[in-house]
């Protein structure tokens, strides 16, 4: 007898902006990644962590030997609760929440395998989604299907975006392809339609993940980022995406409205390396939107964009360039729970 998935359980995986019990956040801890900027990657880790906890009630994951520094720093309106971690991603490694419509609340544990093998060790941080299901005592569905969080988003209405770059990498699911996969996302967040877009940013350290390039806003509405700069490798990338979505259909027939969100003016290096800064990295929570700020020139144009796009949300905009040394942003480091 083939295994129960979530859609025989009638689980559906809702959209970011339905309501929320609360965000959940991983505290910063791999000194390989971080090197020097582990403390500012903790200040800024805890300035998302207050700003979303002005909207709705935030947890914040740590290391037991953590557990008092994150404390400080995020203050009292923040829980921080004591777990084993290896990392801070918790948009990628944690559960992805899925509602019933009747008052039951469940998780998808996916595979994690560290983006590809990208980061050793990431054992404890493939137990959190399971860890954490336990401690809300909810049902979780173990998927056999290797999946970051950050690598889709859906509408709440069957539709789910993803990159081809990242879903279809051979360092994830070798044996399966992009039929047997959306088959799988099928049957574990009860999707029906899917907007394939190509890439994602230019030396993505994620192989292309989907919350850096594009997100739904509302039902048949997706943001998508832009570069108006024919030099930069991302033009390209970004107009084919554009023209992907100009064809695609969601779940109940419609074409997308599609809103366009600039990348900002100026690019960033660590190391020589291209840090894959976007406005579209950002937390939808209860009442508000929590999206980066980079000290560049289109920061106050992206906020223009966001807060018109969210009509009746407050947008905070964050500092977020300490955390995108680590490689990810806002949407990367949180992982929202839904309210049942």
């Amino acid at each position: 007898m083939a295994e129960r998935t979530p859609v025989d359980g009638g689980f559906f995986m809702p959209a970011e902006w339905a309501p929320h019990e609360r965000c959940w956040m991983a505290w910063p801890c791999r000194g390989s990644l971080w090197e020097e900027g582990l403390d500012k990657a903790r200040d800024a880790y805890a300035a998302v962590a207050r700003a979303i906890a002005g909207f709705e009630p935030v947890t914040m994951l740590a290391n037991p030997s953590e557990l008092e520094d994150a404390r400080t720093r995020c203050g009292a309106e923040v829980d921080c609760l004591a777990l084993p971690l290896d990392d801070s991603w918790m948009r990628d490694f944690g559960p992805s929440f899925l509602v019933d419509g009747k008052g039951c609340l469940a998780g998808v544990d996916w595979g994690f395998n560290a983006w590809g093998n990208r980061f050793h060790p990431y054992d404890q941080d493939a137990l959190v989604a399971e860890r954490v299901l336990a401690q809300l005592g909810v049902a979780r569905y173990r998927a056999p299907l290797v999946l970051e969080g950050g690598s889709i988003h859906v509408d709440g209405e069957g539709t789910l975006l993803t990159s081809e770059e990242c879903l279809l990498h051979p360092n994830r699911n070798p044996d399966l392809d992009r039929t047997a996969i959306e088959d799988l996302l099928r049957r574990y967040l009860g999707i029906e339609a899917f907007v394939w877009l190509g890439q994602g940013l230019d030396k993505d350290d994620t192989d292309g993940h989907v919350d850096n390039i594009a997100c739904f806003v509302r039902p048949g509405v997706v943001m998508a980022v832009t570069c108006d700069d024919p030099a930069d490798p991302n033009h390209a990338i970004l107009r084919d995406n554009l023209a992907r979505l100009a064809k695609a259909k969601d779940a109940k027939g419609r074409a997308l409205e599609v809103i366009e969100l600039p990348l900002p003016r100026e690019a960033r290096y660590l190391d020589g390396q291209r840090l894959s800064l976007s406005y579209v990295n950002y937390y939808i929570a209860n009442g508000g939107v929590v999206m980066p700020s980079f000290g560049d020139p289109q920061d106050p144009v992206a906020l223009e964009i966001v807060a018109a796009s969210f009509p009746g949300r407050k947008v905070a905009q964050v500092p977020a360039g300490d955390i995108l040394v680590g490689g990810g942003g806002i949407h990367c480091i949180t992982q929202q729970q839904p309210l049942v």
